[in-house]
C-alpha cells in the first residue's frame, strides 16, 4: 500500500500498542514507510518478529518490537523505557491495543470487567503519562487514541468494550485540554468495522457484512489501510491545529 508522503514524520519516534496484528500492524507498516522510527508492543513474540522482518525487507527500516502484556503497567512502562533507550525521545503515541471480546450482561463477572478495562482503556492514560515528559522536552507531540464507532452506535454484545471506547473519547478531550499548552495534541481515531483477519475469522459473515453496508453511506468495507491513512494525518503537521477531536472513519454508518 502506498501512502502520501509526510516529510515531517521522517526520523520521528513512534510508540504503538497492539502493533503485532490487524489495524496495529497496518500502523507499524505505514509509519515505517514514512521513515519513522517505530516501536511497538504486542503479546506474541513470533508474529512481532515476523512483522519486523517483513517491514525491514520492504522498507529497509526495521521496527523495534517488545513483547508485552499491556495490562501489566510495569511491563508497559519498561517497554517505553526500552524504546527511549533504543530510539530516543518519543513524539508520536498510538494507543491501539484492544480486545473486542463478545459477552452478554448476565454472565460477565467483576474480574471480566476489570480485565476489559485494563486492556481497552487504562493503558491509554498510563502510556500518555509515561511519554509526556518526552513530548514536553521536544516541544511537540501527537497522541492518537483508538476508539470505536460501537460506542457511538451503542452496539450490543460487548458492553464492556463499548464502555471503554466511549471513555477513550472523554480521556482524549481531557488530555488535549491539559497538554495543549505544551504544543502536544491528542485526538481519537474512531474506526468502523475494519475487515481484519480476526474479524473475518470470527464475525464477518456475508450476512453481517451486508447488514453493515446497508447502514453505511459508502457501500464498501473498511480496510486497515483506510485507518492507517488517518493515523498518519493525525500524527503529522498536516493536522497541526487539530486536537481534542474524534475522527470517525466508518463509511458514514448510521
Amino acid at each position: 500500500m502506498s501512502y502520501p508522503e509526510y516529510k515531517d514524520l521522517h526520523a520521528k519516534v513512534a510508540f504503538i500498542t497492539g502493533g503485532g496484528s490487524g489495524i496495529g500492524a497496518g500502523f507499524v507498516r505505514a509509519f515505517a514507510q514514512q521513515g519513522v522510527k517505530v516501536a511497538f508492543v504486542s503479546l506474541s513474540q513470533e508474529p512481532g518478529d515476523e512483522l519486523c522482518d517483513e517491514i525491514e525487507k520492504e522498507t529497509g527500516n526495521r521496527p523495534y518490537f517488545i513483547a508485552c502484556d499491556i495490562t501489566n503497567l510495569a511491563a508497559l512502562r519498561t517497554a517505553i523505557q526500552k524504546t527511549q533507550s533504543h530510539f530516543g525521545a518519543i513524539s508520536i503515541l498510538v494507543n491501539n491495543a484492544a480486545r473486542d471480546t463478545r459477552h452478554d450482561i448476565e454472565n460477565f463477572s467483576e474480574d471480566d470487567w476489570d480485565t476489559a478495562m485494563h486492556t481497552n482503556l487504562r493503558p491509554h492514560f498510563f502510556t500518555a503519562q509515561a511519554i509526556l515528559p518526552d513530548m514536553k522536552k521536544l516541544g511537540h507531540g501527537s497522541i492518537i487514541n483508538l476508539g470505536s464507532n460501537s460506542s457511538i452506535l451503542g452496539l450490543a454484545g460487548y458492553a464492556s468494550y463499548v464502555t471503554a471506547k466511549a471513555g477513550i473519547i472523554g480521556l482524549t478531550k481531557a488530555l488535549a485540554r491539559e497538554v495543549g499548552v505544551h504544543n502536544i495534541r491528542a485526538n481519537s481515531l474512531i474506526p468502523g468495522w475494519v475487515m481484519t483477519e480476526r474479524q473475518k475469522k470470527l464475525w464477518a459473515t456475508p450476512e453481517a457484512i451486508e447488514e453493515c453496508l446497508e447502514q453505511q453511506c459508502l457501500k464498501t468495507t473498511i480496510s486497515v489501510e483506510d485507518i492507517a491513512h488517518s493515523a498518519l494525518f493525525l500524527a503529522s503537521d498536516a493536522s497541526a491545529m487539530i486536537t481534542g477531536q474524534a475522527l470517525i472513519v466508518d463509511g458514514g454508518r448510521v
